[in-house]
């Protein structure tokens, strides 16, 4: 049976969101999508008709600054807690309550602010490449973690290649083989720059990266909401990521020893290579969610 996406656009806070859903309003649990940088609701459009099909209610926001949503005015308090009240406004107005959270990169960063404010509504959560922990931040982040110390433009200069075209389409393809590298559309990059670029984004998109210091400084507080609620959780982790260390997964069963691992032979970016694997594994974990049933699968593989 085939699940048809639609599109709309919201106001929320001043400002146009644009995302997707599928599936029927009127389910239980609605699993929600939270992209990361430099991406939007589009790198989910392979995988939301399929898991609508599951019995859940599916939606994805462009966060602000990303997709066809607008980009907010650099100075104006653009911070991921920000991001949250967003997507949280936005969930009250479609009816949504009890949730899924799906989390990736920057999604992460915004998704854990929604979980911890009210944890009795979220369900699980599924963790695509997503870091909360030190062990996932390796030698690859020094740079940034010298600018989020002291953002002067002698520490900025050293990582400005990152917000620019080729830095964008560096994101999909850095760290792959290239029988993978050739199998990622090339057009999903460049409707992100596009996106991202638009009007005053890019300075709007610096001071987003400057506050992921504040999502790092949180790691201790999220752990902690893991050993408390005990959410279920699914990690799917692409092998090639070139920015968020493997070690991240184990850390994550620290805390959630109950929780469901798939290491895939993908990148950062694992749904333009892998779609059809993930949906695979978060379909009967959504299943599971709804049923009440335990984790089949504990350990990492």
């Amino acid at each position: 049976m085939s699940v048809r996406v639609s599109h709309h656009e919201a106001t929320v806070l001043g400002h146009r969101i644009s995302y997707r859903q599928a599936g029927e309003p009127e389910s239980p649990v609605t699993l929600v999508l939270l992209h990361g940088f430099p991406s939007s609701s589009h790198m989910f459009r392979d995988v939301m008709s399929p898991l609508a099909r599951w019995g859940v209610r599916v939606v994805a926001p462009d966060l602000p600054g990303f997709g066809l949503s607008s980009v907010p005015r650099p100075g104006s308090g653009y911070t991921f807690a920000w991001l949250a009240d967003v997507v949280d406004e936005w969930l009250g107005h479609l009816g949504v309550t009890d949730k899924v959270l799906y989390l990736h990169d920057f999604g992460a960063a915004v998704g854990y602010h929604v979980a911890m404010r009210e944890p009795g509504t979220v369900r699980g959560l599924v963790v695509q490449n997503g870091n909360a922990h030190p062990e996932g931040l390796g030698a690859a982040w020094d740079a940034s973690r010298d600018y989020w110390a002291d953002p002067s433009e002698e520490n900025r200069r050293r990582i400005e290649p990152w917000l620019t075209h080729e830095g964008t389409r560096h994101q999909y393809l850095w760290g792959l083989p290239d029988r993978l590298a050739e199998q990622v559309p090339p057009e999903t990059a460049e409707l992100d720059w596009l996106a991202i670029s638009r009007g005053h984004g890019l300075d709007a998109q610096w001071e987003l990266f400057t506050d992921y210091r504040a999502h790092v400084a949180r790691f201790g507080a999220i752990q902690e909401y893991h050993r408390i609620a005990q959410p279920p959780t699914l990690i799917l982790w692409g092998t090639h990521d070139p920015y968020f260390e493997l070690d991240e997964v184990l850390a994550y069963h620290r805390d959630l020893p109950t929780a469901e691992s798939h290491l895939l032979d993908a990148g950062h970016y694992l749904l333009e290579t892998h779609s059809d694997e993930a949906a695979g594994y978060i379909g009967p974990f959504l299943s599971r969610v709804l049923s009440g049933q335990p984790a089949e699968r504990p350990a990492p593989r």
